[in-house]
């Protein structure tokens, strides 16, 4: 071995980059198959858990089935009411009115809230005008508002809607107003400089950069675009699940009780899915680690 040999630096070992990529890639895939899985398999085991410890209380006598019913008596409830529909007429008419009350709630809702967050967001002087008045209203018991709502429109879809909407209003609008606040004040003078008008400036700086802040308080909107519909039903309706509820409470009917409630919150998951698939179209642009945070942050 020559002096030459000891001295040549040794050839570090080639990788391959691509199958290195690939490999990480499956790894990643297989990990967040193996998290969704046992995240499925904890919410059935806790949903097996609460269910059969129910049942196998109201069974013993643990507790009594009248007053907190059991999940087989809830099962038989809505097979009846699927079958032979409720006092008020089908389930499926019940369903639908409140799912009816809570879409048309929650897009007057976001609409106004979006628009007059951005504006307020946008000029000062507005803000701290109507400011107060926006913070009085919210402070309102929203019973209290159901009630005058039912006064003023009577009984049927508007006065559902009306509620629905302020509840999700309120959401949307601080949320887009803080979002607007928070704009980075650089990219604004940057666009103006450029030549932009104050109409441009919002459209294609401000309002992109407050969507996710109005994006993350829709999760929240859905939810209070229900509760909005079922108590504006429960103070007074011709129909809806709010009105069912309410009819079972009357006649101590804790299955029906529950039943309603659980449809409830089935329509409140299948309308979450939808959003989660909604936001995931409207903020492609961002990474998916920080679409993942504004989902996880719920």
């Amino acid at each position: 071995m020559t002096m030459q040999d000891v001295t040549a630096p040794q050839e570090a070992p080639r990788i391959d980059q691509g199958k290195d990529e690939a490999t990480i890639a499956a790894e990643a895939r297989a990990r967040h198959r193996r998290r969704r899985r046992d995240v499925l398999l904890g919410q059935v085991a806790i949903f097996v858990l609460i269910v059969a410890g129910w049942q196998i209380a109201a069974m013993t006598g643990f507790i009594d089935p009248f007053f907190f019913g059991s999940p087989a008596g809830i099962v038989l409830r809505l097979v009846d009411w699927a079958q032979h529909g409720t006092a008020y007429g089908s389930f499926w008419l019940q369903i639908w009115v409140t799912l009816e009350e809570s879409i048309l709630g929650f897009i007057a809702g976001v609409v106004s809230g979006i628009i007059l967050g951005v504006l307020l967001g946008e000029i000062p002087y507005l803000a701290e005008v109507v400011g107060p008045y926006i913070k009085i209203v919210n402070a309102l018991p929203r019973i209290v508002l159901g009630s005058i709502f039912v006064m003023w429109l009577g009984l049927g879809l508007p006065s559902k809607v009306l509620l629905a909407g302020v509840l999700v209003f309120f959401v949307v609008f601080f949320n887009a107003f803080q979002g607007v606040r928070s704009v980075d004040r650089n990219l604004i003078s940057n666009a103006r400089i450029l030549g932009a008008t104050r109409l441009q400036v919002v459209r294609h700086v401000v309002f992109p950069s407050a969507m996710s802040w109005i994006i993350a308080s829709l999760h929240v909107a859905l939810g209070f675009s229900i509760i909005g519909a079922i108590v504006g039903e429960f103070l007074g309706s011709q129909r809806g699940l709010g009105l069912v509820i309410a009819t079972a409470q009357n006649t101590f009917d804790a299955n029906g009780v529950f039943g309603a409630m659980l449809v409830i919150g089935m329509l409140a998951l299948t309308a979450e899915w939808l959003m989660s698939v909604i936001e995931k179209r409207l903020l492609a642009w961002q990474p998916n680690n920080t679409r993942e945070s504004n989902i996880q942050a719920l």
